[in-house]
């Protein structure tokens, strides 16, 4: 006779979704156990505790140990649920696109600081769109263009305005290389990892990110002079530049700009206290 197994209720579900991820060596095994949880069931944070009867269906708990499967060999939480928070939006992400990260939101927050009210923005290496949106919802009046060299990623940037319900205009583009225009103010994360450090990251990023969009050369620097180098032709006057780097970038950055002729270079630290950004204006 078979016997019927009981289904797993909420806690009994987080409790072996947690062990296993400890098992794999996943770091904050027990946010994600929770996370995933609350994905598949639909449920909002702390359910384990709010409803820690809640017994899964059949069809839930088969994906939940899916996703806990998936999670354990590195793949990305975020690429599990297709889903990323940036600036209190939702932004849908995969392996086309970087995953936002809370880090980039310093660029966004400066350039508000800043006033751009009324500003044309370009934004290159745009990947999933988040800093051109994110620019767009909160700044009044502003308008911008995104671009990227990948055309997958541009599709996934399409999809996040749609889904934001934000109006963008997106162009495949090598950095500069399909713009004609000048705007009041330029930013972009662009690839800043050095080559040969990138093997060296940890699994859910050089396993997953694009590689496209981590390369920065041997020395990593190679999009800053590129962009730097060709900013002034698609700046308007006084306009301004806001590029995120890594965390020993900055003086480097910094003196491109001023090589170039840029003004008032500065670099912005995060709320950890690492350089993240330099802006300067022309």
């Amino acid at each position: 006779m078979k016997i019927k197994t009981k289904p797993m209720n909420y806690i009994s579900a987080f409790k072996r979704g947690k062990d296993e991820l400890e098992t794999s060596g996943i770091a904050d095994a027990d946010m994600d156990a929770e996370l995933l949880l609350m994905h598949v069931c639909n449920t909002k944070r702390g359910g384990r505790f709010s409803h820690p009867e809640y017994e899964l269906t059949v069809d839930e708990e088969r994906l939940y140990l899916e996703m806990i499967s998936k999670r354990s060999s590195h793949i990305p939480l975020q690429h599990l649920t297709g889903i990323q928070s940036f600036m209190g939006m939702e932004f849908e992400v995969n392996g086309n696109v970087l995953v936002p990260r809370q880090d980039t939101e310093i660029l966004v927050e400066e350039v508000m600081k800043d006033g751009a009210v009324g500003a044309s923005i370009l934004d290159l290496c745009t990947g999933s769109g988040c800093i051109l949106l994110s620019l767009l919802k909160y700044v009044n009046e502003s308008r911008g263009t995104g671009t990227d060299i990948s055309g997958e990623a541009l599709k996934v940037a399409g999809r996040n305005a749609e889904k934001n319900s934000i109006n963008a205009r997106f162009i495949c583009s090598d950095l500069f290389e399909n713009i004609d225009e000048k705007y009041d103010v330029i930013t972009s994360n662009p690839p800043y990892i050095r080559s040969s450090d990138i093997d060296e990251l940890m699994p859910e990023v050089k396993d997953h990110d694009p590689r496209l969009a981590l390369d920065g050369g041997e020395d990593g620097l190679d999009f800053y002079r590129r962009i730097i180098n060709k900013a002034s032709d698609h700046l308007n006057p006084a306009g301004r530049i806001y590029l995120e780097i890594g965390f020993d970038q900055g003086e480097q950055v910094k003196e491109m700009f001023r090589v170039q002729g840029f003004k008032d270079a500065e670099i912005i630290n995060d709320y950890s206290g690492l350089p993240r950004v330099v802006k300067a204006h022309i």
